[in-house]
Order: C-alpha cells, then sequence, then structure tokens
C-alpha cells in the first residue's frame, strides 16, 4: 500500500519556505540547523521579505546575501524544517503560473510496496470503479475542489484539496483541507515550500494540448492562494512514509491561505461561493450509504489537468490493528488525488466532508481515506482559532 503520492515535474522552481504549524511537531528538533532556502529567485530576483521572518531567519545564522547568490541548494534530512517556528511561506508572486502548474503534473514511478490488510478489521478489496469526469465549468459544479502545489526535493509536485468551513469565521472561511503528506514529507523528511491552493483549476476542463493556450483566468479562475498557516498530525510527522500505509489513518492537515495578489478583500469561500462542513463524528464504513472522493488525478492513464470522482458504499480497512480503521472505496483514481476530499451526506442530508483521499495500491483499484475523528477534529479548530476573526 502507498499513499497516492504528489505528482512531480521535471522542471525545478524557485524553493521557498511556508509558514505553518503543526500540532507539536513530534520528531527530531530542527531548532539547531539552517533553514532550507530559495535556490533562485524568479524574474528579476527581488523578493520582499518580512522583518519577523527576517529576523527569525537570522536566528538560525541565515547570510541573506549568500541565499541569493544560490548558495542553499539541499534538501538533506537534517536541514529538513520540522516544527512550526520553522515554517515560513512568503509568497512570490507569479511562481506558481500557468505553465508551472501544469508541468507540475508528472508522475513519480509507482511504488510495488502494498500490505496485506489482514490486520484489524477489514472488508474485501471492492470492486473497481471507474473514475468519472466532473462536468465543467468545476466553480459550477464542484466550487469546492481544487489542486495544491508544492516543491519537494525531487522538484514541484501536486495534490488535490478542498475548501471547509471556518467555525470561527461563518460564512467567510480561508481554510483547505488535505492530506498530511502534501504538507509535510513524514517520519523522515520535514515541511514542502511553496505550498498554495488553486480552486477549480483548469475550469473549463481544457484536455492539455489545449490548455497551454489557456488564459490564467481560466487555469485559476479564483486565482492563486498561498498557504500561510498549515497543521497536520504528530502521528503523521512522527511516523508516516511513502509507503506500506504507515500513519496513514492519521494522514490529514489543515491549510489556511491568503491570495496572492492581495484578492478583493473576500475571503476564499466568499470568493469560490462554497465551503463543506466537516464531520469529525460520521458513522462507521458500515452505515454509510455513498462516499463520493474528487481529485485530479495525475498518474497513468490520466494527466493531472481535468477534475474526476467516484462514488461507491466505503468499506473497511486496518492498517493495523491498534489505529482507527480507515473508510476504502473503488476507484481508479492515481496518483495527484491524494488530500481530496470525501463527501458523504450527514443526518439532515446535507453534504459534509467526512475524510480525505490518503493511500491506495500500485494497480490504482481503490482508494483509503482516514474516519476524522478527535486528533482531525483538534488540528482543525485550532487552525480555526488562530485566524479567529481576520
Amino acid at each position: 500500500m502507498r499513499p497516492i503520492r504528489p505528482k512531480l515535474a521535471a522542471v525545478t522552481f524557485a524553493a521557498v519556505l511556508a509558514l505553518t504549524a503543526t500540532a507539536c511537531g513530534e520528531g527530531e528538533n530542527s531548532a539547531g540547523d539552517k533553514p532550507n532556502l530559495p535556490t533562485s529567485l524568479p524574474n528579476d530576483g527581488k523578493i520582499t521579505i518580512p522583518d519577523d521572518i527576517k529576523d527569525r531567519l537570522k536566528e538560525h545564522g541565515v547570510d541573506l546575501d549568500k541565499w541569493r547568490d544560490g548558495e542553499w541548494k539541499n534538501w538533506d534530512r537534517d536541514a529538513w524544517l520540522r516544527e512550526a517556528k520553522d515554517y515560513i511561506n512568503p509568497i512570490i508572486e507569479g511562481l506558481w503560473d500557468p505553465d508551472r502548474m501544469r508541468d507540475a503534473e508528472k508522475p513519480e514511478q509507482p511504488s510495488d510496496n502494498d500490505i496485506s490488510g489482514d490486520q484489524g478489521v477489514t472488508d474485501p478489496t471492492p470492486a473497481r470503479v471507474q473514475a468519472r469526469p466532473v462536468q465543467a465549468p468545476y466553480r459550477s459544479t464542484a466550487p469546492a475542489a481544487g489542486k495544491v502545489f508544492f516543491d519537494g526535493p525531487k522538484g514541484s509536485m501536486v495534490c488535490s484539496a478542498t475548501v471547509v468551513k471556518d467555525p470561527k469565521n461563518p460564512g467567510k472561511s480561508n481554510l483547505v483541507w488535505t492530506a498530511g503528506h502534501c504538507v509535510h514529507a513524514g517520519k523522515n523528511g520535514g515541511w514542502y515550500r511553496n505550498i498554495a491552493f488553486v480552486p477549480s483549476y483548469n475550469d473549463r476542463a481544457r484536455p492539455s494540448a489545449q490548455l497551454e493556450a489557456a488564459p490564467k483566468e481560466e487555469v485559476a479562475p479564483h486565482g492563486v492562494w498561498w498557504g500561510d498557516w498549515a497543521q497536520t498530525s504528530d502521528r503523521w510527522i512522527g511516523e508516516g512514509a511513502t509507503t506500506g500505509g504507515r500513519g496513514a489513518p492519521y494522514d490529514f492537515a489543515v491549510i489556511h491561505v491568503t491570495p496572492e495578489k492581495g484578492g478583493t478583500g473576500k475571503s476564499l469561500e466568499e470568493t469560490v461561493g462554497s465551503a463543506l462542513p466537516v464531520d469529525f463524528a460520521a458513522p462507521a464504513a458500515p452505515k454509510i450509504a455513498d462516499l463520493t472522493a474528487t481529485g485530479y488525478p495525475a498518474g497513468p492513464p490520466f494527466d493531472g489537468q481535468r477534475m474526476f470522482q467516484c462514488a461507491d458504499k466505503p468499506g473497511r480497512l486496518s492498517v493495523k490493528a491498534e489505529q482507527p480503521t480507515m473508510y476504502r472505496i473503488g476507484c481508479t483514481m492515481t496518483a495527484g488525488s491524494s488530500g481530496g476530499g470525501w463527501v458523504a451526506r450527514g443526518a439532515d442530508g446535507a453534504p459534509a466532508l467526512v475524510s480525505n483521499t490518503s493511500i491506495g495500491p500500485a494497480s490504482a483499484g481503490w482508494l483509503a481515506g482516514p474516519r476524522l475523528g478527535p486528533e482531525a477534529k483538534g488540528i482543525y479548530e485550532a487552525v480555526s482559532g488562530k485566524f479567529a476573526g481576520r
């Protein structure tokens, strides 16, 4: 079993840190390490760094002149930024232009690793459900869905995500729900860089051949929203891995976003016209009639440019007997769909997010997502509370 991995691009972008927090950050403390910094700067090389961020960089012994000269180039394990105080994500305007977004779709080679699923409560492997394309325009048919773009050690990558409601800012949410492995590399790594969210990416569902000439208003109809804060679970940070399903029951994250160019003064929810509630007390799998997973699959036979969905009655998957049992559905979506929202109807008949895409087999016949409980709720409420009233 493997995470539905973020997709790898052939191009390399200016790398920058993202200003984010984890829910305490288990694992190594990188307080004594020098932060990973951009190896190059876009366009004319100008970037505005807020004074408070400059001070924090200086605490790490960073020479900003050397940074600008491209001295900081390595993503070695010791240099990963793991904890809240180390996560810095200044906006680089224009970094995620249409060409870079499109190029961030080329997939990694799929992992051959899988797990038997014979521990705990695990139902029979579900029948394959063919992913169906979402009808365009996406801002009308799936307005809360979009793509997450970010930089990792091997290049630029993508995931999927969902706009969710903010209890401390009703009607004005800037919160995005995705997978933990879309913001943090887990046990053997740290926070990714240049995290940004594009709602309704490729709004008109243009094929790749046409998307190259499409205006930015079609590629990013609501603009680019940068992550200025994020949290994932301690368990994902402490034990998450790219193979074997390790940490998968805790593979979720919340990102708080802000518009790249200052925006119109409207929140993300007001801009896209939608945000889903999150259900942290969703029924066990046997009591759910239907789940719909949404995402931008990028591994073959998909190309990452268009949105797809799978609907199925969920079963159960146990990665470890002592950990929460995950939801599992039949679905042919591949890498790139990670983090995409799983939606079910609650007791009141209204749709709510109950999970997100986390893992699946190399054969791409099914997907599994964590059942959201107290830890997920704590992360969600912490990010909401941090930005209460703003």
